[in-house]
């Protein structure tokens, strides 16, 4: 809303400054700034208001070190985050942008159906809270949307670049001297992590199957992955910081993405993707940013808050529309490494144990509790350093994923 404010305002009245809010790292730092202000000055006001209506986690006992006295503790903390992501965005972004405006709903979506899981356990008294069918039913409806709209949107476009053959879109290629021509172009193409000629089409997964049907290809995978990430994020909220922290590091991994793939030069340069409209993009990951890292601010350990599933669940389902929208899904087991181990231990213990209770008649475990930062847990290490570890881990994923963009 600002940016058209003052956008008005500068062509109309010439005041100074105003200009600023056509930068994007203006405006992202802004809604980054913003974020923290929100979820650090209004989040005290949450913690209490939660205790007053005695919105307490209902912790149940798995024999872990310093679990029980985290009765109690407000839960549904997801809210404020998910208020630090939307305002900042609505106030510094281009609402017309396909991208925004598809975050926004995702960010909606899985929040409210993460907000009517906690709100069935806290107070209906369920613990078992909204049943996993209508969670995947809720997961798989974001997914048809958003993979509906990223395929057929007019705005959903790549720049592709070869020799100018006309005299129009014509622009000098400074090193070379040779002239190229630009078109936007509707496109399936996403990236491929560490691979030289980087870009893989979903119309190429079955070369047999008729072109006009890769939107079902491709709508399929925007779905498994949406329900996959915030599945996994739901999964690692388990100790004091961990989902929030580790959320933080992806989501500013994904904001230089943006950056660079939507801007001409920079993605001229590392020989990436240039993805049109993109660069809003970075705003509205700033402000999930500036969200965890407040919100860090009470449910670092110990924990005044928990994010509930209001938090994780939209977390994790906008890490995967981010990813989709700057076409590095591919490149999410890497990124996101550590919602998949925790995915995956989870899916592995379970699994053994069934199998070895039907093949020897008692059930086995691999772990000595799933998911895997309980495993740590149960082997004494204290949670704060489990967190601390994880968070490490993660920044060496992102690292790396952004080796990618050399390494090839």
């Amino acid at each position: 809303m600002l940016y058209y404010f003052f956008d008005y305002i500068e062509k109309n009245f010439d005041l100074p400054g105003a200009g600023l809010f056509q930068y994007i790292s203006f405006r992202a730092g802004a809604a980054a700034l913003l974020s923290l202000i929100i979820t650090i000055t209004f989040g005290k006001n949450l913690i209490n208001y939660l205790r007053k209506k005695q919105v307490g986690e209902d912790i149940r006992d798995l024999g872990l070190e310093g679990q029980i006295q985290k009765k109690g503790t407000p839960t549904m903390g997801g809210l404020i985050i998910i208020a630090a992501i939307l305002i900042p965005t609505l106030l510094m972004a281009r609402l017309d942008n396909v991208y925004v405006i598809l975050l926004i709903a995702t960010t909606l979506w899985l929040g409210f159906i993460g907000f009517l899981d906690d709100y069935i356990k806290v107070f209906k008294k369920n613990k078992e809270g909204l049943a996993g069918r209508f969670k995947i039913v809720g997961q798989v409806t974001i997914g048809i949307i958003v993979g509906l709209t990223l395929y057929f949107n007019d705005n959903v476009v790549i720049r592709e670049v070869k020799p100018a053959t006309t005299a129009s879109l014509q622009v000098i290629q400074p090193e070379s001297g040779v002239r190229l021509e630009y078109h936007d172009v509707k496109s399936t193409k996403t990236t491929v992590p560490f691979i030289k000629n980087n870009e893989f089409d979903y119309s190429d997964i079955l070369p047999w199957l008729d072109k006009n049907y890769t939107w079902i290809i491709f709508t399929l995978v925007v779905i498994v992955i949406i329900t996959a990430v915030s599945n996994g994020a739901n999964i690692t909220d388990g100790i004091d910081g961990l989902a929030a922290g580790t959320s933080a590091i992806i989501g500013l991994t994904l904001a230089i993405f943006a950056y660079l793939s939507g801007r001409v030069d920079f993605s001229s340069y590392l020989n990436i993707m240039y993805i049109p409209n993109l660069g809003e993009l970075v705003i509205f990951c700033t402000a999930f940013v500036g969200a965890c890292l407040g919100f860090l601010w009470y449910n670092a350990f110990p924990a005044q808050v928990f994010m509930g599933d209001t938090g994780s669940l939209a977390l994790g389902g906008i890490i995967a529309v981010l990813a989709l929208a700057v076409r590095k899904e591919l490149m999410i087991p890497l990124l996101c490494g550590i919602f998949l181990v925790e995915n995956v231990s989870v899916i592995m213990q379970v699994s053994y144990f069934k199998y070895t209770k039907r093949k020897y008649g008692e059930g086995r475990r691999i772990f000595l509790m799933s998911p895997l930062h309980h495993h740590y847990q149960k082997m004494n290490i204290h949670e704060s350093k489990i967190v601390t570890r994880f968070w490490i881990v993660g920044i060496l994923l992102a690292i790396l994923s952004l080796a990618m963009l050399k390494l090839r």
